[in-house]
């Protein structure tokens, strides 16, 4: 079971004097209105807000691009957007009402539906049914922290909207850093599995041992909860998991931090987020439109500093760009 709704509002905000995030930057340029109250406030001056009332960033519908939409989504109305859990801030997780979403992927999706003159619908599922329902055709789109691989392209089309930053989460005050394989030589790690963080733990496990170091005993754990109480007993040495969820985590606790961080895609390739869609079925080139308009008028930069994440903007949205590679 996932962590409660409840309990992550609640240490968001009883925390707000040390919400500071590990991947945010600075963007003079970039601001969002923000709900008042019931919110946290980090001391780099971000707002946190928790309600259901997000007052959303948003931005016009723009004809050239929704055009671009296949016939059976714009005769319908709505942009299908798949959303992993709802648990995971600050990409997505649910608002101090229990059944909002909000999120810096919601945000996203929200924009991508303004241009093409949709409604966004979010719905909320587990990791591996956001591609069990995009492959169904239940959902237009999955805007869950996606990584373009090479091996997830012989399926899907993406769209690229966020680098890809992985992050450790150990105790706090262990001493131990993680900036490459050898790091984590003899480690116990823990990770979710189909996931491409669980990729890159295994060719680094790999390579370890063909070096001659000692292989990392690799444990497998899907709900937050779960990998939480592992790292807390002892049972675990760190997590790797999305660097803005760990770091979120460990504002809020702080009782973990994050160690050492990592491209997505690798020592080779710059990891990716994308919008990512059905292979073939017309639709990621009005996404790529979407983005690439949002990220143009300064709506996108908007979003992404309201959730101190605007170290990992892009400068533009490519279609199916370089992946992690295959193993």
């Amino acid at each position: 079971m996932s962590l409660p709704r409840r309990a992550l509002v609640t240490a968001a905000a009883a925390l707000a004097a040390t919400l500071t995030l590990a991947a945010c930057g600075s963007s003079k340029d970039a601001s969002a209105e923000l709900a008042p109250a019931k919110g946290s406030t980090a001391p780099n001056g971000i707002t946190v807000n928790l309600t259901p009332n997000q007052n959303r960033v948003t931005t016009p519908k723009v004809d050239a691009i929704a055009a671009l939409v296949p016939e059976e989504v714009r005769k319908r109305g709505t942009l299908t957007v798949a959303e992993s859990l709802g648990t995971t801030p600050p990409l997505e997780f649910y608002a101090n009402d229990d059944k909002t979403i909000i999120g810096v992927e919601p945000d996203i999706a929200s924009l991508i539906a303004n241009v093409l003159g949709l409604k966004v619908e979010l719905n909320p599922v587990s990791w591996e049914n956001v591609f069990v329902g995009l492959d169904s055709g239940k959902f237009d789109v999955g805007i869950s922290n996606i990584t373009v691989t090479e091996t997830r392209k012989e399926k899907y089309d993406f769209a690229t909207y966020r680098l890809d930053i992985l992050g450790f989460e150990a105790k706090k005050g262990s001493g131990w850093k993680v900036s490459g394989a050898k790091d984590v030589a003899g480690k116990t790690i823990a990770v979710s599995s189909g996931t491409n963080q669980e990729k890159l733990l295994i060719s680094w496990n790999e390579e370890n041992k063909k070096n001659g170091l000692k292989p990392t005993d690799i444990k497998y754990f899907q709900n937050a909860s779960d990998y939480y109480l592992a790292l807390s007993s002892g049972r675990i040495d760190a997590y790797l998991g999305p660097n803005p969820n760990l770091a979120f985590h460990a504002a809020q606790t702080g009782e973990t931090e994050v160690i050492g961080t990592y491209s997505g895609g690798g020592a080779d390739v710059l990891g990716k987020i994308a919008a990512t869609t059905k292979k073939d079925n017309g639709l990621v080139q009005a996404l790529n439109g979407a983005l690439n308009e949002v990220i143009k008028n300064g709506s996108y930069a908007q979003v992404l500093k309201r959730w101190g994440l605007d170290n990992e903007a892009v400068q533009t949205s490519e279609l199916n760009p370089l992946g992690l590679p295959k193993q």
